[in-house]
């Protein structure tokens, strides 16, 4: 955990800058759309926000979370860029990233490696149905929560682009649809499985397992996939502590984890999150959850986590480190 104190008054819930052109909100991101202009390609602002959200909806917002989601990324990024290349041009300020646009393709990449998860698209949630052949596996009987799959399998699902809920793809149907190209089809799955892997072995040398992340992959103008959005954050991957993890599996228990899971799995447990409404989550339990996203930070990359307290607010401080970007 952290050894200082955190201000939990510095809140990021959103970042709308009437000065950026072309906004696009997200459930966790605000971003901004800016036009080729000169030698410079087409561009996209991503703000992390620390909006927090799971079950197709925003939970909460969690302090410094914006800004550990994107330091984390920007560690993968630069760690798997010869593996895959991917959309990051600068970083200007804590929570920002300005990437490539891309046209970002319809189909959402799931990698998992255990038989783990909790929302309706989860291999562990379709198993304990019944399903035995799901996303074109075939899943053998027998298997226990929190188990490790044989390998490695791509879980895709459609990519909803209006909020709505994303839902499971074959690779037969992803074809069939003409979502992805069977080439295309093809590179994706490559990169994909090679990014989890690099991910994998290196969170086990930090004393962790990457349980299973989702990958989001875009085209650029010459038709180029690219990795975008985030990679291997908290909010896209699933962490355990490997020094937890056998004697949680053998009760049967929640492995110990760094994602947020911790919340997801307090709203889960007090409403039907899909249907009902959220109720009223504890200060207690945002502070627990900033805690946890820092801690994911220094462990996941081994370096401290510094909270960056320029500006009256870390809206007012986004604000400043994109001025260049207002007149665009």
């Amino acid at each position: 955990m952290p050894d200082f104190p955190l201000d939990m008054t510095r809140v990021l819930d959103h970042a709308r800058i009437a000065e950026l052109p072309n906004p696009y909100f997200g459930k966790v991101r605000d971003c901004y759309d800016l036009p080729a202009k000169n030698d410079q390609p087409a561009r996209r602002i991503l703000i992390s926000s620390d909006r927090i959200s799971a079950f197709d909806r925003i939970l909460a917002a969690i302090p410094f979370k914006g800004q550990v989601l994107t330091q984390m990324a920007r560690y993968w990024f630069d760690h798997t860029a010869d593996i895959c290349p991917n959309h990051v041009l600068s970083y200007p300020d804590p929570n920002v990233v300005i990437g490539r646009h891309l046209s970002i393709l319809p189909v959402e990449i799931v990698v998992r490696g255990y038989l783990a998860g909790t929302t309706s698209t989860s291999v562990l949630t379709q198993y304990k149905a019944g399903a035995r052949q799901m996303y074109g596996h075939a899943l053998p009987d027998g298997l226990r929560d929190n188990q490790a799959l044989p390998h490695a399998i791509i879980t895709p699902t459609s990519k909803e682009f209006d909020g709505g809920h994303d839902e499971p793809l074959t690779p037969d149907q992803i074809i069939a649809k003409g979502l992805l190209t069977s080439p295309q089809w093809q590179q994706v799955t490559t990169y994909a499985l090679a990014l989890f892997a690099r991910g994998q072995d290196m969170a086990a040398k930090r004393g962790l397992i990457l349980v299973d992340t989702k990958y989001e992959f875009g085209t650029d103008e010459t038709g180029r996939i690219l990795l975008a959005d985030e990679i291997h954050t908290p909010d896209s991957s699933r962490y355990w502590i490997a020094d937890g993890y056998e004697a949680a599996f053998h009760t049967g228990t929640r492995p110990p984890s760094f994602d947020k899971d911790v919340i997801r799995a307090w709203v889960g447990a007090r409403c039907d999150p899909y249907k009902g409404p959220i109720p009223e989550i504890p200060a207690e339990m945002i502070a627990q959850t900033a805690q946890t996203y820092i801690a994911a930070y220094q462990a996941i990359t081994g370096a401290a986590f510094v909270p960056d307290m320029q500006g009256a607010t870390p809206l007012a401080r986004i604000r400043g480190n994109l001025v260049e970007f207002f007149a665009a």
